[in-house]
């Protein structure tokens, strides 16, 4: 057969067979090479075609090779082909060193990583030696750091912790208002001045080890690095050495630098300095509250005794207030925290100072029988203000410290701003409150004399704020007589309620929500609404007006009693458009309003104004909505501002801009919210404003010079036990209050007083004392300012008549025809259940009901959803008739509130 045809095939083995024989040949090791004696042929050129058997086959082969690689690790020697030779190239086998497969050396190196004897993952297995040696070597270069970080250290002088900076506070045109921080009320005692029991307090309460232990606790800080790490609090695992490290460094700054330094300086103070020493820095570098720093002031401050005449028990207490003094003073700091109460305040205190007296006693610190005598909570004295802070100043630093406190972003806190260094900016213009401030003095002085009248005009409160609608600032406040005396701020929540100064709120919700559907079940009610118009559409006022829900149903409690409401001097008003209702301010119309709009919708408008949710009650009595709610001075002048603004609500706030060390740490940016249609807004403006200014409306007292459009509402409480006025122009809104309430720190049981007397009037209403206030302030500070026109409204709403009963035809022509329709389906579906007496009258507004006294309904002065004025009884005495406001009806069997 042809060559060309069929390829012969080549020899596999030996050392003839060509030249990839000859090849295989070379590679061989000498000693392994083929020979005759094993039966392998040789090849010749000319030999034979049969091929030449291979050496062990393919598998023998690779093994061969498997074996050559092993023994080039191990010792640089065979080669990778076969049973032996050097690698191609590479000079390999036991004629030279080489270098083995993969480019792995020979031998080990310093550091065997990737391990050199291994393969697969386990090269990457760090073998147990090279652990211990990294773990090692770790543990002396942190021990390096440590040595070189604790030599460097220095240990922090005590008297450059007692040298805190003022805190400088300014009007809003940049003049300085008062200086007043950390160099108040400060100084340093030894240690044998401060009594044991002080010491060892402290020591049972945050430390009991402190005697023993090298000044840090490493699983403490651990824990606070944890929890740094997750972005938690780092509270928690302080020694009394690390406390006293932090204080003397006057830094509190939550990072893991201060962490890192306070541990090293720990560390090295409890190891040069005695332990009485470092108890000494600590409490001499503590804040306790009230301005005091160091143990001698709080001593003096809360119990007017230097430190070292401290008994146990008060010692217990001081150690309380190192917990946290805003928490733990029983006189309470609600403008910083509203759960810092005066009652919350010292049940905490309480609990604490009893407990550290007993783990005192387990501790050995104190005897068992004394501790005995120890069994009534030592009260401290009421605060003291500094001098510097009398008059208005205090409250208005409060509240600017309050406002700071609570709205910066960078977690500043009261033991923060204690220090002092800060520069505050805040929104108060001296020039207006010195009017205000000059105006309730001059109606005080006019008209309350407690000498002449001392069971009337005792205890009489006057509060104040005014905010402007543009920009939402506080530009003055009345907090009261002076704040080194009088010591609650009466511009911030009192308790007083607002009374019929609330019912804007309630009109805003019927044009913006709409009164329900009565025909329509609750869930299609609800959703089938009439957006009311103030002018066409008519409630009925009749005094003693037989509330009902907005389907018809007469309105009970749980209780099953009925709701009757009352007007002010029980006066009757018939049907009256709602504008005329805000005029003279009358109750039953505004009452049944809210109960068609719905009292979860009233209460939305009223947040939506500015008013904060949590002065408002909950529950849906009737009576919400003629104001049982206790806001504020300043968030009734804030929420009236929304209304002047068109709809544009801004919360009030008292603080421009905050410096440290010339860097800003806060600046006021918070946005405006549009909450009201301009339509809705422009129109309850519209309203108030005839309340002012028409010749009936009920504020007429608060007009102002030259014509100046003012826009208010008076406002008068159950039992006459609060009065308000709240009013304003375009530019400016304020609120003014008043009412009777002994707030003595000693009275317990706060409780609001009538007014029935005061001042030498009969009855205190929004009109008198609270609009002459507010037109007296109002004329000095609008002084110079143009005489600004509120925008004229547009046309809202349709014709809504409401009292419970199917809403008649709203032309007069209709209701001839409309009123016999209506009798002869009235009478018989009120007889049965109703039967009226002879003095008794049937209307369309109202079912039957008698004609005064005597009404067989239930007690609707009791108020299921919250408190309203006095629970009324049948013997109680008539309200006075005539009174020009419209207020409530003085309880009895009927619903009070209102004016």
């Amino acid at each position: 057969m042809s060559e060309h045809r069929r390829k012969q095939a080549q020899p596999q083995g030996g050392q003839g067979g060509g030249r990839a024989a000859a090849r295989r040949a070379a590679q061989r090791p000498a000693g392994r090479r083929a020979d005759p004696s094993r039966g392998v042929p040789t090849a010749s050129h000319s030999g034979s075609h049969e091929p030449e058997p291979s050496y062990g086959g393919r598998a023998e082969a690779r093994k061969a090779a498997q074996r050559g690689r092993r023994r080039a690790a191990e010792g640089g020697g065979a080669g990778a082909g076969g049973h032996g030779g050097g690698r191609r190239g590479g000079g390999g086998g036991p004629d030279g060193p080489g270098r083995p497969r993969g480019g792995r050396p020979g031998r080990k190196r310093l550091i065997d990583y990737p391990r050199h004897e291994k393969y697969g993952w386990r090269r990457w297995v760090p073998s147990w030696k090279l652990v211990t040696g990294l773990f090692i070597g770790f543990l002396g270069g942190l021990m390096a750091a440590g040595s070189i970080a604790y030599a460097l250290v220095e240990k922090p002088q005590v008297s450059l912790a007692s040298k805190a900076q003022n805190n400088v506070y300014f009007w809003d045109d940049g003049t300085p208002m008062v200086s007043t921080g950390g160099e108040v009320n400060r100084q340093i005692v030894k240690i044998e001045q401060i009594p044991a029991a002080m010491q060892n307090a402290v020591i049972s309460a945050e430390n009991k080890t402190f005697r023993e232990d090298s000044g840090v606790d490493p699983m403490g800080i651990g824990r606070a690095v944890f929890n740094m790490a997750k972005g938690g609090q780092t509270q928690g695992g302080s020694t009394i050495t690390q406390q006293f490290v932090k204080n003397a460094m006057l830094s509190q700054d939550q990072t893991f630098k201060r962490k890192f330094e306070e541990l090293f300086i720990s560390i090295k103070v409890g190891a040069d300095m005695d332990k009485p020493d470092i108890m000494a820095g600590y409490l001499n570098t503590s804040y306790y509250g009230r301005g005091a720093y160091g143990i001698q002031a709080a001593a003096r401050t809360y119990y007017g005794v230097d430190a070292r005449e401290l008994n146990p028990s008060q010692c217990a207490f001081l150690a309380t207030l190192l917990k946290g003094a805003t928490y733990y003073d029983p006189n309470g700091n609600p403008s910083i925290d509203s759960d810092a109460t005066q009652k919350n305040n010292t049940e905490r205190a309480t609990k604490r100072w009893r407990w550290i007296l007993d783990e005192m006693v387990k501790d050995g610190h104190l005897e068992a029988a004394k501790r005995l005598e120890y069994d009534k909570f030592p009260t401290p004295d009421p605060p003291k203000k500094n001098a510097q802070l009398g008059g208005q100043v205090g409250y208005l630093v409060d509240l600017a410290k309050a406002y700071f406190i609570n709205n910066n972003k960078k977690g500043y806190t009261a033991d923060d701003l204690a220090e002092g260094g800060f520069e505050i900016k805040t929104t108060f213009n001296k020039k207006k409150v010195n009017a205000l401030n000059k105006a309730v003095t001059d109606i005080y002085k006019a008209n309350i004399d407690e000498k002449k009248r001392p069971d009337t005009d005792t205890h009489v409160q006057f509060g104040g704020a005014s905010v402007e609608p543009e920009t939402g600032k506080i530009v003055a406040i009345y907090g009261g007589q002076d704040a080194t005396k009088h010591f609650t701020n009466n511009a911030d929540q009192t308790g007083a309620q607002v009374g019929s100064t609330f019912k804007p709120y309630v009109l805003a919700a019927a044009m913006r929500d709409g009164v329900r559907d009565p025909d329509l079940g609750p869930e299609q009610g609800a959703e089938s609404r009439t957006k009311v118009s103030p002018d066409k559409s008519k409630y009925n006022g009749k005094n003693k007006l037989k509330i009902k829900d907005y389907n018809g149903d007469i309105w009970t409690n749980e209780k099953g009693e009925e709701w009757h409401q009352r007007n002010d001097g029980d006066q009757n008003h018939e049907d009256i458009n709602l504008r005329e209702a805000m005029k003279v301010s009358a109750n039953s119309p505004f009452v049944q309003l809210g109960m068609d709009v719905g009292i979860p919708q009233v209460r939305q408008a009223a947040v939506d104004a500015g008013l904060l949710e949590d002065s408002l009650p909950g529950g849906s009595n009737p009576s919400f909505s003629i104001g049982i709610a206790d806001p504020s001075a300043i968030r009734m002048a804030g929420s009236y501002a929304t209304f002047a603004d068109s709809g544009t609500q801004r919360d009030p706030y008292s603080v421009q801009e905050v410096t440290k060390e010339g860097t800003v740490v806060f600046e006021y940016d918070k946005k405006p919210q549009n909450t009201f249609d301009a339509d809705i807004a422009n129109n309850v403006t519209d309203v108030l404003k005839s309340v002012v200014m028409e010749k009936d409306g009920t504020g007429t007292s608060a007009q102002l010079p030259d014509g100046r459009e003012v826009a208010g509402k008076t406002g008068t409480t159950d039992g006459n036990k609060s009065a308000w006025f709240v009013g304003y122009t375009p530019q400016l809104s304020t609120a003014i209050d008043m009412y009777r309430l002994d707030d003595n720190a000693e009275n317990k049981n706060r409780k609001f007083l009538e007014m029935f007397g005061t001042g030498g009037q009969d009855k205190i209403h929004g009109a008198s004392f609270p609009a002459d206030i507010w037109r007296e302030y109002m004329t000095v500070a609008m002084k110079n300012t143009e005489a600004l026109k509120f925008p004229e409204p547009s046309p809202i709403g349709e014709a809504v008549y409401g009292g419970g009963e199917p809403s008649p035809e709203p032309t007069p022509t209709e209701q001839p025809s409309e009123t016999p329709s209506e009798e002869p389906s009235e009478t018989p579906s009120e007889e049965p259940s109703e039967t009226p007496e002879p003095t008794e009258s049937c209307d369309r507004w109202n079912g039957c009901e008698d004609g005064g006294t005597g009404d067989p309904g239930g007690p609707g002065g009791e108020d299921p959803g919250g408190v309203i004025g006095d629970p009324g009884s049948s013997t109680s005495p008539p309200p006075e008739t005539g009174d020009p406001e419209g207020g409530d009806g003085g309880g009895g069997l009927f619903g009070g509130q209102g004016g």
